[in-house]
């Protein structure tokens, strides 16, 4: 096996997961938002991390998401006897719905792909990083790893065999973000998810996930508005972040194409047609939000098409 280096920095975006009506299956990059993290290969085989800031998050490989992902690959990775230590910078917060596990699983693998000469593919890679995502939420999915991986937004088409496609994603687009200052596990908001649903909500969810996918293509925003609907896992999940309503009223009110939860929670998202819109639609989420006594966080800015990629450490 060939090997490119022996250190790499690496920056890993946050992302939304479901985009609304693609629960599991759709998810997008954001841009400026994500962690840091620090390999290097050692003679020494397995994963060892050495150091964790921004979090109180376990060093031991098999409780922590890096550890249990970079196991993973190097099961996988013929031809290389050796190891790797990791430093992570979580400067996603566990808990905050904009994919804090599938940042650090997906980095290390492909920070491990690229220190080994590319051996793996991306679709291999989005296998190693969902066993992580595993022992974060108990449930492999891959709706926040694919869109770390490969950039821009992303479609989970099958979880086992894990099928990705990319879906087109218009320049015009920008996402804003709210964090309340409030954890919500992924494991425990699933818990109050039913596990069965009417005919009729399924079928206005797949036409709202067609008419998504559709928008983007054509970059039809009035689509891409229309279908930024979830009539099934939102009307319970909504329940569990203080002032949704009152956010999802600003939000389409200063102009969003559309509002929900990210991923699991307690974050929510916008997407904007452009970025006045995106600034005008995070100065209505912050005055709206500004009257609950709940600390938050507000970010906007353009999609990540890039994915994960390689940075200068001293940056």
């Amino acid at each position: 096996m060939k090997m490119k280096t022996e250190k790499l920095t690496v920056f890993a975006p946050a992302t939304i997961a479901n985009l609304s009506c693609g629960f599991d299956v759709l998810g997008l990059a954001l841009d400026g938002i994500g962690d840091i993290l620090h390999l290097e290969l050692t003679p020494e085989p397995g994963v060892s991390i050495t150091r964790v800031t921004g979090a109180d998050i376990p060093l031991e490989t098999d409780r922590n998401v890096a550890g249990i992902a970079g196991m993973a690959f190097l099961e996988a990775a013929t031809g290389y006897s050796g190891g790797v230590r990791i430093e992570i910078e979580k400067r996603i917060a566990p808990g905050s719905g904009i994919g804090s596990s599938a940042a650090s699983s997906a980095g290390t693998v492909w920070g491990l792909n690229q220190l080994l000469g590319e051996p793996f593919g991306l679709p291999d890679l989005g296998g190693f990083a969902m066993k992580g995502e595993a022992l974060a939420s108990g449930a492999a999915h891959a709706d926040n790893v694919a869109p770390a991986l490969y950039g821009g937004i992303t479609l989970v088409r099958s979880s086992h065999p894990l099928d990705i496609a990319r879906v087109h994603c218009p320049e015009a687009l920008h996402a804003c973000i709210l964090h309340p200052q409030i954890e919500l596990k992924t494991s425990d908001a699933r818990k109050v998810l039913r596990t069965s649903i009417p005919l009729s909500k399924g079928i206005r969810q797949w036409g709202n996930v067609g008419g998504l996918v559709t928008g983007l293509f054509t970059e039809d925003f009035g689509l891409i508005s229309r279908s930024l609907e979830d009539c099934i896992i939102e009307p319970v999940r909504s329940l569990l972040i203080p002032g949704f309503d009152t956010l999802r009223e600003a939000a389409l009110a200063a102009g969003a194409l559309g509002f929900g939860i990210s991923g699991s929670g307690p974050s929510v998202y916008a997407l904007t047609h452009g970025a006045d819109t995106a600034e005008a639609v995070s100065r209505a989420l912050g005055k709206a939000y500004d009257a609950i006594d709940i600390p938050y966080t507000l970010h906007h800015g353009p999609v990540n098409r890039r994915g994960i990629y390689s940075i200068n450490p001293n940056t």
